[in-house]
């Protein structure tokens, strides 16, 4: 009776055990042999600014306050890869970024109403990021990475001279160039024909884009910075 169950059990239990044990092929094992890739990128994001006050903003033309609203947008990139050693690349990652962002104001009126303004702000960034990636050794068809780097953007959607008086009041002025601070990491998946992988970055601007034009929406704020999340799937081959 043992030598029954000792039998069933090796017929049942080791073809388990040898396809948990079977080594799967490597997809792309050549990958890393070859020091230049390309390919694109598709991105959602979601973007804010990083609002200053001015210290007595709170009596400036009777604001109540001024708060982000995050807004949701999409970037569609080129990328080019060049890898001087395996676990090191520099990616130059051209491409367009269509961000919209918004403040709420809260004004208290003469009637000591209170009246809410939503001023939004659309830009279309032309971006020239240029990024170092430090990847892991890969683990079958898998690798992580992280991502550092700097990123210079023109708005080609720039309201910067337009004439407030004729435009109305509910635009807020703001710099045509920007540059970027960008970190992140994600994931590689080596598929049989190509690389995939997904990311999630946040980009940190610099400069004070604001342009002060007398309005109210303006006066009260000391700068406004750009602040962005992105999630990201990239092909690449």
């Amino acid at each position: 009776m043992k030598k029954s169950y000792l039998f069933l059990s090796l017929v049942v239990f080791v073809p388990f055990f040898s396809v948990g044990q079977k080594v799967l092929p490597q997809n792309l094992s050549d990958f890393d042999d070859n020091p230049f890739h390309f390919g694109f990128l598709v991105s959602g994001n979601r973007s804010f600014f990083d609002i200053k006050y001015k210290p007595d903003f709170s009596f400036q033309d009777s604001l109540l306050s001024a708060v982000n609203v995050p807004q949701a947008g999409f970037n569609l990139a080129l990328l080019a890869s060049y890898n001087p050693w395996k676990p090191v690349s520099v990616r130059f990652i051209p491409g367009l970024s269509f961000q919209d962002r918004a403040i709420a104001y809260r004004f208290l009126k003469a009637n000591e109403k209170v009246e809410d303004v939503m001023v939004r702000t659309s830009s279309v960034w032309l971006e020239f990021p240029l990024l170092l990636k430090m990847r892991t050794d890969r683990i079958g068809n898998f690798a992580a990475y992280s991502l550092v780097g700097g990123k210079y953007a023109i708005d080609m959607q720039t309201q910067k001279d337009v004439n407030s008086a004729l435009a109305g009041e509910g635009i807020i002025k703001l710099s045509n160039k920007d540059y970027c601070l960008e970190l992140g990491g994600g994931m590689d998946f080596f598929m049989p024909f190509f690389k995939f992988a997904t990311e999630f970055k946040v980009s940190y601007g610099f400069p004070n884009l604001i342009i002060q034009d007398g309005s109210r929406y303006t006066t009260p704020l000391e700068s406004l910075k750009t602040r962005a999340y992105i999630f990201t799937i990239s092909f690449e081959g």
